[in-house]
């Protein structure tokens, strides 16, 4: 199922990126229904910034989830890859346990807004449910809370780069 975000924030597009990239400001997050994640990797790879958190969905689980999981705690592995002269990248996730049933990617764009102090960033993607008959019901029930989650980080990033 295909989702779009747009958010303003109050800063430079070098700034946005910078804060986005740093494992302590997703530490230190709390967004709904997850755990703070654990920082897998945080690597500079040329002009690209790549970080891999771990997340657990720690709030309730709709009954169609649940058949799908089961009893397993339901983790999963997300990617920024952020080119920090672009300031473009992707955005992606998959379950831990099975990547190939439940997964996403989304393209990432923070663009120079107004006279260049201010950006925009665009996150538009897919994310994927591969289970027959429930993977579409599925979708539609993840989407809104992965859409709330960016805003929820969007708020915080905002006040971050206004705190800086």
């Amino acid at each position: 199922m295909h989702f779009e975000v747009v958010h303003d924030f109050p800063a430079p597009c070098a700034a946005v990126a910078e804060v986005l990239c740093d494992p302590a400001f997703h530490t230190q997050l709390d967004l709904p229904d997850l755990s703070r994640p654990e920082v897998v990797t945080s690597a500079v790879e040329g002009t690209a910034n790549v970080l891999l958190l771990r997340y657990e969905y720690i709030g309730q689980i709709d009954p169609i989830a649940r058949r799908i999981v089961g009893n397993r705690k339901l983790t999963w592995i997300q990617e920024l890859r952020l080119d920090t002269q672009t300031f473009t990248g992707t955005l992606s996730f998959s379950a831990e346990q099975d990547a190939k049933r439940l997964n996403g990617e989304a393209e990432v764009a923070i663009t120079a807004a107004g006279d260049g102090a201010l950006s925009r960033r665009r996150i538009a993607g897919d994310l994927h449910v591969r289970v027959p008959l429930v993977g579409s019901t599925a979708e539609r029930r993840i989407v809104p809370g992965l859409v709330r989650r960016l805003d929820v980080e969007a708020a915080a990033l905002s006040n971050e780069l206004s705190s800086r």
